[in-house]
């Protein structure tokens, strides 16, 4: 008699102590390369949703779930970083005449818009 298992075309592998194992394999996923917000959503869920985690990588869909969380943050991240320059006036002109002004207020502005980008998109569902 087959079991269910057997039936849906599946094999066993006898092991070395004498049990049968069945013969799994994890289908391949697409590997996308993900940067540093993709890797910072990726500690959130280990951390924070465990089983969300889980069952991503399950069903191979992990690596999508935080390519696409690493892309809406790039894009968020520059077009708050380009609407905070226009707002707050920071020039061309303000980076030739001063420069050392110029680095304080644009890093002010990235620190910023990096928190705003945490909180919206990497640290949520």
């Amino acid at each position: 008699m087959k079991s269910l298992f057997e039936e849906l075309g599946s094999t066993y592998t006898l092991g070395k102590d004498g049990m049968y194992y069945p013969n799994l394999a994890i289908e391949k996923t697409d590997q996308r390369s993900i940067g540093k917000w993709g890797r910072m959503h990726r500690e959130y869920l280990k951390e924070q949703h465990p089983s969300l985690y889980q069952r991503l990588i399950l069903n191979g869909s992990l690596g999508r779930h935080l390519a696409h969380a690493d892309g809406r943050a790039t894009a968020m991240l520059e077009r708050l970083i380009a609407q905070m320059v226009k707002q707050e006036g920071i020039t061309e002109q303000l980076k030739a005449e001063q420069p050392m002004v110029w680095v304080g207020r644009m890093n002010n502005i990235h620190s910023r818009a990096e928190e705003i980008v945490r909180e919206e998109i990497i640290n949520k569902l």
